[in-house]
Formats: structure tokens, C-alpha cells, sequence
């Protein structure tokens, strides 16, 4: 019998608006899958049928290989965990804690044995007998987390459970979470639209837009090999610089050989872009932090005017203007440029990608 989670061709439509479109995808027992998307996307949505919160228009979903699309949310034994706490504020943690497990029939000692597990888990055991007015943000958080783990259900959903929480609480809750799940067995799912905490969190991330799919894939090949614009766009802080050019040939080094807004520069891309004919109309994408700059403009530099600095502490970003285009430059602090002041940039080999004109990879 399969276990995990299975989503074939799962759509729901709310009249003529399709929310979730064909969405497939498989997460397995122990994995810690993230959808990540911006607002409105679908990706709550797509939670929500997983939990049988929302009846699903078409397709199927199977859960420890059971078939659950007309099961109710309670049959499906599924946990959920959802940005605001919902904690029964008359009641003590340990009672929070221990609340879904009284319909499950098991002994008292079961029970203190779990709230007892969890909350070492989860740094609860000296707050066990307060109540949630007298908890920390932080706090709230991990009883709500805990209140879900403590079952033994089939997998675990949460949707946007930190973002309520302050960045330095965002940062600590993060670490600990991501501890906590390491240690179950079954499929998580994590709504965010926070690619940070989808980077640092999960095995797995699927980056939706449009009720779509965009990638799946890990955190490393999303970011170091974005499927199209999209996503290249969407993942990295800041994000990557996409750049119109026109293809003019392969150089004698077997470099691609790109007009960029009038300038002509030779760039070290994988070898699959150059296979494209000449006049083609494609987008580079560069990170950021994947420019060098170089004393003297030459085939292999990009040129343009330092419009805006922010120093960012380690690091400072620049803003620079090629013809009409903003590039978003990452140097390392004791680099120094001055506002206005013409500076050459050269991509480093191998990592600027080539997207065609329909914003695919080229491969």
C-alpha cells in the first residue's frame, strides 16, 4: 500500500474562477514538502482540499493510499496547524495540548506521556500550567505546533504558521520547528509565501502561480536552477536580474555572444543555449551576487551607472542602470562605488542562466 500523500490533476473551481488548476504532486513519509507562492496563488486552497476543508471540483487524493475525496476532515485523521493560534484561552497549555487526543480514547497516562514528550520537544515544560494570556508570541505558536504533533495522524499540515511572528521570533521558530519535524514520520505540508522560511525549511519546495505548479524541486536545484522567469524571479533576496538580449552567435571560445540593450557581450552560459539561432530573443538571469566587477570595460563586461546604494552590513546593494534597465548588484562591503560612477560587470562562468522566449530554461 502507498503511503504519503498523492495529488492527481486536483482542481477546484469557485464558478468560472479556476483557484487550483491540474495540480499534481507526491509527498512522502517523513518528507516536509512547502508550497510557496504570492497571495492568491492557490496554495491554501490546495491545503485546504488536502484537509477535506474544501470539496475538490475534479481529480483525486489519497492519503496512506486510501482514496479520501469524500472523506470528512476527522475520517482523514489529518493535523493541522494555521497562523492564528486559536489556543481556548480558559484552559491551561497542558490542557491546550492535550485537547485533540480526548477523542482518541487513550489513558490518562498516554496522555501526560505525550504533553510531557511534546513539550521537551518544543521548550513548553515550564509554561505547562499557564495560561495563553500569560504566554509570548513565541510561545502561542509552539503550543499551537504542539497541539498538532501531539496526535498520531496521518500527516501534518500547516498553513503560514509563523507569520505572525516577528522576524527575530520568525528566525528562532524556524530553527525549532524544523528540528521538531525532522524527528516524524509522516508527510508535512507547509503553506508560506515566505521563501525564506520555504529555503530553510523544506525537503521539498513547489512554487505555485495561478493555481499552477510552476517547479518542484529542492530548495538548492530551485534556487540554483529555476525552471522559468518565474520562479528566477520570485526566489532570492534580492531577487534575480532578468535581462532582455538578443542572440548574435557563438564566439571562438564557444561563448554565447548577446546584444544587451546595445551593448555586445560575450557570456559563458551552458551549452545548450548555443544552440539557439541567431536573432533569438532570450532573457538572462543573473543573481545578484553573481557579477564581478573589473577595472575596464571589455566583450565579456556589462557597463552602467551606479544609480542607488543600500548598504546591507556584510554585504551593500547596489542599483545599476544599464540604458533604461535597473540591475540589483551584491558586492561585498568594502567594495566602494560612488553614486553616478560607471562600473563593469562580468558574469561569472557558468551561472548566468539562459531563458527562452517563453521564459523556459534553456537546458
Amino acid at each position: 500500500m502507498a503511503s504519503g500523500i498523492q495529488i492527481r490533476q486536483m482542481t477546484k473551481r469557485f464558478g468560472d474562477l479556476v483557484a487550483v488548476n491540474a495540480v499534481d504532486l507526491d509527498i512522502d513519509d517523513g518528507e516536509v514538502l512547502c508550497l510557496l507562492g504570492p497571495s492568491g496563488c492557490g496554495k491554501t486552497t490546495t491545503l485546504r482540499m488536502v484537509a477535506g476543508l474544501e470539496d475538490v471540483s475534479e481529480g483525486e487524493i489519497c492519503i496512506d493510499g486510501n482514496r479520501v475525496n469524500d472523506i470528512s476532515t476527522p475520517e482523514r485523521n489529518v493535523a493541522m496547524a494555521f497562523q492564528f493560534y486559536a489556543l481556548y484561552p480558559s484552559i491551561t497549555v497542558a490542557e491546550n495540548l492535550s485537547y485533540p487526543l480526548h477523542a482518541e480514547q487513550i489513558s490518562r497516562a498516554e496522555i501526560k506521556a505525550r504533553i510531557a514528550s511534546v513539550a521537551d520537544k518544543l521548550d513548553l515544560t515550564e509554561v505547562l500550567n499557564r495560561y495563553p494570556s500569560q504566554l509570548a508570541e513565541g510561545e502561542k505558536q509552539r503550543v499551537a505546533v504542539g497541539r498538532a504533533i501531539i496526535r498520531k495522524p496521518s500527516c501534518f499540515l500547516f498553513d503560514e504558521p509563523l507569520s505572525r511572528l516577528d522576524i527575530e521570533l520568525r528566525q528562532q521558530m524556524r530553527t525549532k520547528v524544523k528540528e521538531v519535524l525532522a524527528g516524524l514520520s509522516k508527510p508535512t505540508v507547509i503553506v508560506t509565501h515566505d521563501q525564506i522560511e520555504a529555503l530553510t525549511m523544506a525537503d521539498r519546495i513547489a512554487v505555485m502561480r495561478d493555481g499552477k505548479i510552476e517547479q518542484v524541486a529542492t530548495p538548492h536545484d530551485i534556487f540554483a536552477a529555476p525552471s522559468n522567469t518565474f520562479v528566477a524571479g520570485f526566489i532570492g533576496t534580492p531577487g534575480m536580474n532578468l535581462i532582455p538580449s538578443v542572440i548574435e552567435g557563438v564566439s571562438e571560445r564557444g561563448e554565447l555572444k548577446l546584444n544587451i540593450d546595445g551593448q555586445h557581450v560575450v557570456v559563458d552560459v551552458n551549452a545548450g543555449a548555443m544552440n539557439l539561432p541567431v536573432g533569438a530573443k532570450v532573457t538572462l538571469g543573473v543573481r545578484p551576487r553573481f557579477f564581478e566587477t573589473v577595472a575596464e570595460s571589455s566583450e565579456t563586461t556589462l557597463s552602467g551607472k551606479v544609480d542607488i546604494i543600500e548598504p546591507m552590513g556584510a554585504e551593500t546593494l547596489f542599483h545599476v542602470l544599464d540604458g533604461t534597465r535597473e540591475l540589483r548588484v551584491v558586492m561585498d562591503r568594502t567594495v566602494r562605488f560612488k553614486e553616478g560612477e560607471t562600473i563593469h560587470l562580468e558574469f561569472q562562468p557558468k551561472l548566468t542562466h539562459v531563458f527562452d522566449a517563453q521564459g523556459s530554461l534553456v537546458q
